[in-house]
């Protein structure tokens, strides 16, 4: 991250706020790789709190000069043109991904909008806020094909796969999830929305000691996979994610449909493509799903991947 990398920053982050849009959105992905020294850097817009995340340790005069840029940004007309009034600083490097105040008073809680639906989402507490803004398209997708089916999403962090699926009128939604706070922050985000919640069941569980609570719940129209690449004790990417994978005949409808979503960088979409043909061959793979052009990458396989399989 030189001088010349943040003058890129400092660049691309005017114009961006110029137009800062309506809903939250990130404003840039260095992740991607696309903009060279600042791999390790992206800033999101949380509707007036605009968010900076450090992904690695920079040097000490890089990191002054990282927060010179960006105070000196907050006295732009850019800025105030935006509405912004907040500018957190969370160094993700760190092992309790300390988050500094910059501008702004310091709050526990806000809430997003996103495709019209609302979520209450955690600043400066955690390592992630709650909810992840590359999966945006994703939630638009079972939102879209949601419509009178009964729903299963697996590792449902903070629920937002099932409150898009309510909101695209699902009959009913299964969460399972091992943190009973994500869960809670879930029925929080449906109540948000106006969802009927006796439509709506949370489950804290570990899943892999869960399975028959959870196939009693079913057969599903729709079943949703979103894992961590790793969780300390309870999951690991390429260990854990096949013994998902060839329960999912037994949990699905006839024509049911899987939503099968992982994001680890180092691990290409073939790896779900291939794991459903050796553990579910019942099921055909039927496309992958766009990510948001907000998150550009210099090899489509090191993004997000999202994607669709039909029970044949």
């Amino acid at each position: 991250m030189n001088s010349e990398a943040l003058v890129t920053l400092h660049h691309f982050l005017l114009p961006a706020l110029a137009a800062a849009p309506a809903e939250t959105r990130r404003l840039f992905h260095g992740r991607g790789r696309c903009w060279p020294g600042l791999e390790q850097l992206t800033v999101d817009w949380l509707q007036g709190v605009v968010l900076v995340s450090l992904f690695k340790e920079p040097e000490p005069a890089q990191l002054e000069a990282l927060k010179a840029l960006l105070m000196a940004l907050t006295s732009t007309e850019q800025w105030t043109a935006s509405g912004a009034h907040t500018l957190l600083l969370q160094h993700r490097y760190l092992p309790q991904s300390t988050t500094e105040w910059l501008l702004g008073e310091v709050v526990d809680g806000w809430t997003l909008t996103e495709e019209g639906l609302r979520y209450e989402i955690d600043l400066g507490q955690k390592q992630n806020t709650g909810l992840f803004l590359d999966m945006r398209y994703g939630r638009n997708w079972v939102r879209a094909n949601a419509a009178g089916k009964r729903v299963l999403n697996l590792f449902a962090y903070t629920c937002g796969f099932s409150v898009a699926a309510m909101a695209g009128g699902a009959s009913g939604v299964v969460n399972l999830d091992m943190s009973r706070a994500a869960l809670s922050r879930g029925r929080d985000n449906h109540r948000l929305n106006g969802h009927d919640l006796s439509k709506v069941s949370f489950l804290g569980h570990d899943l892999f000691k869960s399975w028959s609570k959870v196939k009693s719940g079913g057969p599903y129209d729709l079943v949703i996979i979103d894992p961590p690449s790793f969780q300390k004790g309870s999951f690991l990417l390429t260990k854990d994610y096949p013994r998902v994978l060839r329960r999912l005949p037994e949990l699905l409808t006839a024509h049911g449909i899987v939503l099968a979503c992982m994001n680890d960088p180092s691990i290409g979409s073939d790896f779900l493509i291939d794991g459903i043909l050796r553990e579910a061959p019942s099921l055909h793979f039927e496309q992958r799903l766009e990510n948001p052009p907000e998150f550009p990458d210099v090899d489509v396989e090191s993004g997000l991947k999202a994607l669709v399989f039909r029970q044949n």
